[in-house]
C-alpha cells in the first residue's frame, strides 16, 4: 500500500468517525464539517488523478495534510 493509499484510507476513517460526531455537534462544528467536506472531495478527486499524472503526489499530500488536521480540530471541539 503506498503512503497516498495509507493516508487516503485514514482520512476516509476518521471522516466516518467525526460525521457521526458532528450530526450531534455544535453549528461551529457543522460549519467546519461542511469546508472540511469540500475539501475532501478535492483531495479524493485528486488522489484519483495521481494514479495516472506525475507531480500532483505533493500537492495531494499537502492536502491530505491539512485534512488530517482539520480532522484533528474538529475532534477536539468535540
Amino acid at each position: 500500500m503506498t503512503d497516498l493509499s495509507k493516508m487516503v484510507e485514514e482520512l476516509k476513517q476518521k471522516r466516518d468517525e467525526l460525521a457521526v460526531q458532528v450530526k450531534l455537534g455544535s453549528m461551529e462544528a457543522k460549519q467546519e464539517w461542511e469546508e472540511l467536506e469540500k475539501k475532501f472531495d478535492e483531495f479524493a478527486a485528486k488522489a484519483g488523478l495521481e494514479k495516472t499524472a506525475s507531480g500532483v503526489g505533493s500537492a495531494v499530500s499537502a492536502l491530505g495534510d491539512e485534512l488530517k488536521k482539520g480532522y484533528e480540530r474538529l475532534t477536539k471541539a468535540l
